[in-house]
Parts: structure tokens; C-alpha cells; sequence
């Protein structure tokens, strides 16, 4: 457990930072000098990512049946310092195979955010990239940080700077809503189930200092405590916050409007990394914190995962504006992500893995290609663009291969997600997986509306150019090697995963585990700070006298004078004392 500090984990959430702060200040020199650098910062952040991928050491298997706790996490590196030693909240991020795949996919999504934003950005080049670093350096940091109120807080600094992309750089929609309004809507929505959030976490630390009396925000300490009935409450907060962010099927209002009306680098960030913070929030902490309590509210989310993947498919035929057809796909994707999390079997964790890489990675290649069409036609409308087959030679391939890899065909890494998701869950779930298997037809559906609307029938590409002054141009360089990378990814994930799955192998078996057996609590709580002696009940009952003299408001805050250390009832010491051995046992 005892590992040493990796200044490797902090410099990957500094870099995004240092360098949008940078291309804020040289934005005033010169309009091209703040790309550079933003491209720069996101391939180092890159290149760490596979420096610690060689180190880490993710061999750490766990025995099956026995149960978790704390002292078995399989961390491959961490990195801790006090930040507010008197909340006993510390700056303490950790990583295992789970959060470096994230991170790595979140770097590389990164690069190509910036490179698909070189044409399209013109004006106020350098705080736009201020923004977008600054909003995956807060992704990064939600993936790294271990100590809930850290998570807390780089939770909301990964949605502000999402809200400035849309409403500054944004496209108004077809339907005459405003870029403002699509952006204030993902605000108020994600700012009110990040505060759903907040109450969870301290009502989960306050009943966590009532047990110990130690106050602590970090993961390790909080793991495995008995909540009693407020297992099911803290575990809503919790979730309620994450499936804003996923759109789990009744919160998804936000996501077609911020969406459509993004640039291009926002939609590739909300696809592609955004909705996988909540999928990551989900296992690192509802599944383990409240292992009970998920399992009971399992049936409730597995059927509005279900009703998500119908509901997105269904809404993603009747659109015309392609953007938004891409937006509704993610909605229906991400039902089998909450199927995945919630069966808990290792088989469909690990296929969860793959699916949300492949999906990140499919996803964003679309709207990158979304927003090359826009560029070229300056219309996202469907029923207007046709017989682009014929007229680029490099854009309709592509668009066809993105597509097919959306809709899950073997040889790309959304197919290997869904089948090991849907093999996984059958033995728990089998009316669901065969709901979600049929669903399937839909996803091929849409896709293929998608291409024959754009690619086929009447050419209308030269009017459309004529029209609305566009350019008639294939790809450029920079735009094919993007998304030739980007195709490689989807084709190395769908026909070698075996990398992928080793690495994430230890994280997924300690959340399978957490989810079947539940966790043990931590003996002696290492993180907090320990305001009193003993638990709560017992410092109540040894100070006594006191309190009744002074009424207990203001006993349980704090005692003034020094008597505070000695009048200890020696019933209680013991008691203390016992309670710690029963645990030990």
C-alpha cells in the first residue's frame, strides 16, 4: 500500500493548466502561437500518461471471495499532500488501471480537440484554448482524485469553463435557439446535480466522523462504513449527480441542445471524456461506498438505461440536423454503460472498459467530421446534403467507417464492448441484455440514415457551396491525420483489447468484488484529522456534566479550557478501546 510520491500524477493535471494559461497571455502576441502550445501541453500530458503505463505495476490480482476493503485498492502510484489539514481534507490523487485508461483516452481526445479546432477557431484564439485545457486538466483531475472534496472540486471546474466554449464559440440552432440558451441549460443542470453531489459527500463525512470521530473526505477512510438507512439517501445524492452527467434517460435534457450548438472541440469533449467521468464516477465511488444500496436501486437503473437506449435511438431517426442525431446516439450508448455498471460482473466491467474507450474515441470522430461538413457547407441539415460520394474521395469513407464503428461492426472496438457487456450481464440479467441485443437493430438503423442521407442520392454539394459561399475542398492533411489516428484506435481496440484489459484488470475485480461482497472498513481511519476521542455516542456520554451545564449545542462543538483532556470517564476510554479491538477482529 505503501507507495511513494509520483510527481508524475499532479504534472499531469498542472500541464493542461500551466499551458491554457499560457495561450491566454501570448494570445495577444500572435493568433498561432497559442495552438502550438495548447497541442504541445496535450502531447506531453500524452506522453506521461504512456511513461506511467510502462512503470505502473497492474499485476496486483486479488482472491476472488474474499471480501475488499481499503488495504487491497489496487493503486499503481499516488501522490498525497495536506491542503486543509484542519478539514482533514488532503490533496491526495491515485491512479490504477481504471483512471490511467481514462486519462490516457482523455490526452489523446485532447490533441485531437485541439487539432479539429486549428480552422474553425478564429477569434479570441487563446482563451478558447485557456477553456478547453482548462476543462480536461478538471477531467484529469476528476479521474486522479481519491479525496472527495478534491473530486468535488475539480467536478466544478471541469463544467465551467464547457459553459464559456458553448456560449462564446458556439453555432446557433437551426430551430432559432440561441447558443446562450444551450449553454446556461448544461449549466443549470450540472450545477444542480453537482450540488445533489455535495450534500451526498458531507452527509457521508458526517456520519463517518459520528462512527470515528475523525474527520476525513478521503476514499479510503469512508469505505465500508455501516450507514444504516442512510445508505439509500447518500447513495441518490451521489447518483443523481453522476446520471445528469451520463444522461441516464429522465436527466438527459441538456445534452442534444449543448451539444448541437457547441464547436466542435466542445462536442468532441462532451462526447467523448465528460459522459465517461460520470460512467468513472459511478464505479470508483456509488459501487463501493454503497454497495447495498446499488444493488437494491440496480432493477430501477438497469430499466432507464433501457428505456434510454430506445428512447435515443428512436429520437435519433427523427433528426435532421446531424449534430444532434450524434447526440442522441450518445444517449441510447449509454444505457449499456449503466447495464454494465450495475450487473458488476467482471466480464461486463471489463467490457465496459473497451466500450467507453471506443466509444469515446468513435464519437468524437464523428462530430470531428460533423463539423469538417459544417466548415465545407455551412449547413449541419441533412435533408439538404446528398451524393457526397461521388464529390470527396476522402470524407465518405470515413464517414461510412465512423459510422459502421458506431453502430458496433466486428473489427472495431465498439462491438468487443458491447458483445463482452452483453455476455457478462446475460447470467443476472437475460430479458435485459436480449432488450438491449434487439436494440442493436436500431443503432444500425440510424447509422444507415445517417450515411444515405449524406452520402448518397442527388448531389447537392456544389449548390449547397454556391449558396452559403463554402469551400469545396477534400481533407487536408491535418484533418486526415486526425482522423486516421483516430480510425487506427477503434480498429487496434477492436481486433487486439488484450492490453486494454490487463491493465484494467485488477481495478474492475476490486469493484466486482466491492459490489458482491461488500467492503470491510479501514481499522484505523489514516487520513482524517481526529477531533475526539472515541465515536460521537461515547464522547456524549463521557462528557456528561458538561454538556448538561452548557445545553448540548454548544458541548459538541468544542469544549473551551483543559479539562477537556482529562475528565475522561474511564467507562468510556475502555469502551473505545473494545470498540477499536471488535474491529481489528
Amino acid at each position: 500500500m505503501a507507495l511513494e510520491q509520483n510527481w508524475i500524477l499532479p504534472a499531469l493535471i498542472a500541464i493542461p493548466f500551466i499551458a491554457g494559461l499560457l495561450c491566454w497571455l501570448i494570445e495577444k502576441v500572435s493568433d498561432r502561437l497559442p495552438r502550438w502550445i495548447a497541442l504541445i501541453g496535450m502531447i506531453i500530458t500524452f506522453a506521461l500518461t504512456l511513461v506511467l503505463w510502462q512503470q505502473g505495476n497492474f499485476n496486483t490480482l486479488l482472491v476472488t471471495d474474499a471480501p475488499v476493503s481499503g488495504e487491497t485498492l489496487p493503486w499503481a502510484a499516488q501522490f498525497i499532500l495536506p491542503w486543509i489539514p484542519s478539514f482533514g481534507i488532503k490533496f491526495h490523487l491515485a491512479m490504477d488501471g481504471l483512471s490511467l485508461l481514462m486519462i490516457a483516452l482523455t490526452a489523446f481526445l485532447g490533441i485531437m480537440a485541439v487539432g479539429c479546432s486549428w480552422g474553425e477557431i478564429q477569434r479570441r484564439v487563446g482563451f478558447f484554448h485557456l477553456n478547453l485545457l482548462w476543462s480536461l486538466g478538471g477531467v484529469i483531475g476528476v479521474f486522479l482524485a481519491i479525496d472527495l472534496f478534491l473530486f468535488f472540486f475539480f467536478w466544478e471546474l471541469m463544467l465551467l469553463p464547457i459553459y464559456f466554449l458553448i456560449a462564446l464559440w458556439g453555432h446557433n440552432a437551426t430551430g432559432g435557439k440561441t447558443k446562450e440558451y444551450a449553454a446556461t441549460k448544461f449549466f443549470i443542470y450540472t450545477q444542480a446535480s453537482g450540488l445533489m453531489m455535495l450534500i451526498g459527500i458531507l452527509l457521508l463525512v458526517i456520519i463517518h466522523f459520528s462512527h470515528t470521530g475523525v474527520l476525513s473526505f478521503d476514499y479510503h477512510d469512508l469505505l465500508g462504513i455501516d450507514l444504516g438507512g442512510w445508505e439509500y439517501i447518500i447513495m441518490l445524492c451521489f447518483f443523481i449527480g453522476f446520471a445528469v452527467k451520463l444522461p441516464v434517460f429522465p436527466l438527459h435534457g441538456w445534452l442534444p441542445d449543448a451539444h448541437a450548438q457547441a464547436p466542435t472541440a466542445g462536442s468532441v469533449d462532451l462526447a467523448g471524456i465528460l459522459i465517461k467521468t460520470a460512467a468513472f464516477g459511478l464505479l470508483r465511488f456509488v459501487i463501493p461506498l454503497f454497495p447495498n444500496a446499488s444493488a437494491e436501486f440496480a432493477p430501477v437503473v438497469i430499466t432507464l438505461g433501457m428505456i434510454g437506449v430506445f428512447y435515443g435511438a428512436f429520437l435519433a431517426f427523427a433528426q435532421t440536423d446531424i449534430k444532434r442525431l450524434l447526440a442522441y446516439t450518445s444517449v441510447s450508448h449509454m444505457g449499456f454503460v449503466v447495464l454494465a455498471i450495475y450487473d458488476g460482473s467482471l466480464i461486463s466491467l471489463q467490457g465496459l472498459m473497451v466500450q467507453m474507450i471506443a466509444h469515446g474515441l468513435s464519437s468524437a470522430a464523428l462530430f470531428i467530421m460533423a463539423g469538417q461538413l459544417y466548415e465545407r457547407l455551412h449547413t449541419r441539415d441533412m435533408t439538404l446534403m446528398g451524393g457526397m460520394w461521388g464529390q470527396f474521395r476522402y470524407i465518405a469513407p470515413l464517414l461510412m467507417f465512423f459510422s459502421a464503428a458506431l453502430l458496433g461492426i466486428p473489427g472495431t472496438g465498439n462491438f468487443i464492448g458491447e458483445i463482452l457487456i452483453l455476455i457478462g450481464s446475460f447470467a443476472n440479467h437475460p430479458i435485459f441484455v436480449t432488450l438491449a441485443t434487439a436494440s442493436l437493430v436500431m443503432a444500425g438503423l440510424y447509422s444507415l440514415i445517417m450515411i444515405y442521407r449524406a452520402l448518397f442520392g442527388q448531389n447537392t454539394t456544389l449548390d449547397l457551396v454556391k449558396q452559403n459561399h463554402g469551400t469545396l475542398k477534400d481533407l487536408g492533411k491535418r484533418e486526415l491525420a486526425l482522423l486516421l489516428s483516430l480510425a487506427i484506435g477503434l480498429v487496434w481496440l477492436g481486433l487486439y483489447p488484450q492490453p486494454v484489459m490487463d491493465k484494467s484488470e485488477g481495478s474492475m475485480q476490486w469493484i466486482a468484488s466491492a459490489y458482491a461482497h461488500d467492503v470491510t472498513m479501514a481499522t484505523e481511519p489514516k487520513h482524517g484529522i481526529r477531533l475526539i476521542e472515541g465515536n460521537m455516542g461515547d464522547y456524549m456520554h463521557a462528557h456528561h456534566h458538561e454538556l448538561h451545564g452548557q445545553g448540548y449545542d454548544a458541548g459538541m462543538h468544542h469544549h473551551e479550557g483543559s479539562d477537556h483532556h482529562h475528565d475522561h470517564d474511564h467507562s468510556g476510554h475502555e469502551h473505545h478501546h473494545d470498540h477499536q479491538t471488535k474491529q481489528g477482529e
